[in-house]
């Protein structure tokens, strides 16, 4: 069998890892005011409606759907320490893009502005929904300048101005900028134990890790530098989530059937129960958090 070496300098078969185009799909999820979240994500975030169907309704960038909420009231609001949905980030083509977002964004009152960072291999800025969910605008440096360090590639939180990053990137007239193409970059979770999580997502899914961070673990296809993150930093040591408000489920793409049966493969081996229905596999990670997997468009 060929061998490859991944990210971490271990040997691990080919087969065992997921394509590299593999990608990132719409999150979904659980929300007790439809209506006010749905204003929200089109208007502060300038996601389009893509479909409504009961009390179901799917918002992204053109046809490229980025968030899928669920009307599901009388759920709790999730406990900060509690397993489930840390952030879903939102990857834009260009740095222009994302400063036009990031400026509605901020001007709706409905968000709380968390923060920015400069991670060295994006430039990031935070914030929360109104019932909140966790929100990352992020757009990548170019790969050429991502640093590689012992086989893993190297990310920090370091500062990152907002104001001047808007100054920089907002038409200089005033005027007003293209929000632009974007589609979901990367997941990242609250877990309980990072072990654990990487029995899951590497060793079961085929992620590769790509970082190992103190208290998180970022994992993805391909070379890139993380399509899902999972961290202990408010969760260490908790069990399977109970049924709250917030994340319903983890979507990834991947090219083919064949690479279904890959993943399915894995899971039977480890006695981990999946549902398959032929174009996709739905599986609960360790904290049940639903992950699908579906045959679709796949990107890096």
């Amino acid at each position: 069998m060929t061998l490859t070496t991944d990210l971490t300098g271990s040997r691990a078969a080919a087969g065992d890892l997921l394509a590299a185009t593999t990608g990132m799909d719409a999150v979904t999820l659980r929300v007790g005011d439809l209506a006010l979240m749905s204003s929200y994500y089109r208007e502060a975030l300038a996601l389009d409606p893509i479909s409504a169907q009961g009390t179901t309704v799917v918002l992204g960038r053109g046809a490229t759907p980025l968030v899928v909420l669920e009307h599901t009231p009388g759920l709790p609001v999730p406990a900060r320490s509690q397993a489930g949905l840390f952030h879903t980030a939102i990857l834009f083509d260009t740095s222009a893009g994302l400063a036009a977002t990031v400026l509605q964004a901020a001007r709706d009152q409905r968000s709380s502005f968390v923060g920015s960072a400069d991670h060295i291999v994006s430039n990031a800025f935070y914030f929360t929904d109104p019932e909140g969910n966790g929100i990352e605008l992020y757009v990548d440096r170019d790969r050429s300048e991502w640093v590689y360090k012992n086989g893993q590639v190297q990310m920090d939180t370091l500062a990152l101005d907002p104001s001047a990053f808007l100054q920089k990137n907002l038409p200089a007239d005033g005027g007003e900028a293209a929000v632009g193409p974007a589609k979901v970059g990367h997941v990242h979770l609250q877990v309980g134990d990072l072990e654990m999580a990487r029995h899951f997502y590497v060793d079961a899914l085929g992620f590769e890790t790509t970082l190992d961070f103190p208290g998180a673990l970022f994992v993805s296809a391909g070379g890139y530098h993380h399509h899902m993150a999972m961290n202990v930093w408010n969760s260490r040591g908790v069990g399977p989530r109970a049924a709250t408000l917030g994340l319903a489920d983890v979507a990834i793409t991947v090219p083919g059937r064949a690479d279904l049966d890959a993943v399915a493969e894995r899971l039977r081996h480890r006695a981990i129960p999946l549902h398959d229905d032929g174009t996709s596999i739905r599986v609960d990670d360790p904290w049940k958090t639903r992950v699908t997997l579906t045959v679709g468009e796949a990107s890096a």
